[in-house]
């Protein structure tokens, strides 16, 4: 294999980012299992990833498109269901084989691999034994993540444990919209403190294995703002940067869940669970880096009236200004009218992520890469060339803003487009497309470069000299 030589830290990373399930297809080839999103699909009779963007036959292409588009590094995440056969550990030799190719043509192109380790697709073996909400699973998790640093540690040297645990357990456990499609408190408290447990698990392993790199976690972050300066405002913002952020955050980045967090949690649920024992391990082991993946602030007041209500718009237009959320007794969000919003009720707000920015590097002084950004469209991607002007529009918006919390001293060392081609997102299928790169899903999965491919490439190869902020 080829080794990662010479990634120098103070060099800024400007890539794309992808997930295992989102892109690869190859459901059922080179050994993987199942994981709990094919069962769940399948089951509900929805658009799937079985093909996906074909990633798993393709990804020499998508590398060297990556390559000549500037791109000097590839956020991507392994899957579970390919490395690891069944709940014994047992480890696929086909499912390490392709990602030591997939590494082998990042390192040949001359792209820093950043790899995440859980990107949501859990093996289904593991949740019919109750998943998350059982700490096996963080075991598990363990035997996992070891078997990736002794794998690929050789020439992967930026990990992240999981991206986005507060999205997953919300969407899965609280608002039900994702597998396992659950609405329990409880079990959202459960499943969230086991997924912080087993990312300190995994950075102990990374330790006490002595892997050269770093490794840290991926966070959906949403700066918190609110309408006033009122002292109801101010507590209301408080609860909701709990609840969106400090979960996370605090947890990764300082080793300790918010006591104020616990206090009122532990008035409606059962937080025995927590033992001394993996607290402490929570507390000693800390992330080097904090990922950011942005997308829209939060906009928040206090809470007035009515019962918890979770709603997420994965319908496009078709349910647009659908989207609430009120957390009953402590906030409810707010959508400002003036406020540019996608097809998907997603905010355009650039400031919030330089301001996010200022507020994490103040707050714990880890370095921090921008993990995920983009936004999503519908495209006719028959023609020749996507004209993605409002993509380009965005990008230059939220780079700018990147920009300005280097330049003001925060320690940023990279930032992601999410996507560098078109994938499968989530539960809006494949008509919701972030990539760079189109993918004709109609057309044997033909690639062709938008006009934001090109831009992006510029903007890389001038340092975002040409940025306007704009």
């Amino acid at each position: 294999h080829k080794r990662q030589e010479g990634l120098n830290v103070n060099d800024f990373l400007w890539g794309g980012a992808t997930a295992s399930y989102q892109c690869e297809g190859g459901w059922q080839e080179g050994g993987r299992v199942e994981s709990m999103w094919d069962v769940y699909l399948h089951e509900n009779h929805l658009e799937n990833g079985d093909v996906a963007s074909d990633h798993y036959h393709r990804f020499r292409e998508d590398i060297r498109m990556m390559k000549e588009g500037g791109q000097n590094s590839y956020r991507f995440s392994l899957a579970w269901p390919r490395i690891i056969k069944n709940r014994e550990g047992e480890v696929n030799q086909e499912g390490v084989d392709f990602y030591n190719r997939l590494i082998d043509a990042c390192l040949e192109y001359g792209i820093t691999p950043m790899v995440t380790i859980f990107h949501w697709d859990l093996p289904q073996y593991l949740e019919e034994k109750g998943g998350w909400l059982n700490r096996d699973t963080c075991v598990a998790y363990t035997h996992y993540a070891k078997v990736c640093f002794e794998r690929f540690g050789d020439r992967v040297k930026l990990w992240a444990t999981f991206n986005e645990p507060r999205y997953y357990t919300n969407s899965g456990y609280l608002i039900g919209n994702y597998p396992p499609g659950h609405q329990d408190i409880q079990e959202t408290v459960t499943a969230s403190y086991y997924m912080m447990l087993a990312s300190a698990m995994a950075v102990e392993a990374f330790r006490t294995g002595g892997y050269d790199g770093q490794i840290g976690i991926v966070h959906s972050f949403s700066p918190v703002y609110t309408t006033d300066t009122s002292v109801e405002s101010a507590i209301a913002r408080r609860f909701a940067d709990n609840f969106y952020n400090n979960w996370i955050l605090d947890t990764a980045a300082i080793g300790e869940i918010p006591g104020d967090l616990l206090g009122e949690l532990k008035k409606t649920c059962d937080l025995s669970m927590m033992t001394p024992e993996d607290l402490a391990v929570i507390r000693r082991n800390r992330v080097d880096y904090l990922g950011l993946n942005y997308y829209a602030r939060v906009m928040v007041k206090p809470y007035e009236s009515g019962e918890t209500t979770l709603i997420v718009n994965n319908q496009g237009k078709k349910a647009k200004g659908t989207s609430q959320t009120i957390i009953k007794g402590w906030f409810e969000q707010v959508r400002p009218e003036s406020s540019r919003y996608t097809e998907w009720d997603t905010e355009i707000f650039p400031e919030g992520l330089y301001e996010g920015i200022q507020q994490v590097w103040n707050k714990y002084h880890l370095p921090i890469y921008i993990t995920e950004n983009g936004i999503g469209l519908y495209e006719d991607t028959s023609v020749n060339q996507v004209e993605d002007d409002d993509r380009i529009e965005f990008m230059d918006m939220h780079i700018a803003a990147v920009l300005k919390a280097k330049e003001g001293g925060c320690d940023v060392r990279g930032y992601y487009a999410w996507s560098p081609f078109d994938l499968y997102s989530w539960k809006n299928g494949t008509e919701k497309r972030y990539g760079l790169v189109a993918i004709d899903y109609e057309n044997g999965l033909e690639r062709r470069p938008k006009k934001s491919y090109y831009w992006y490439k510029d903007v890389i190869e001038t340092d975002g000299k040409h940025i306007t902020g704009k």
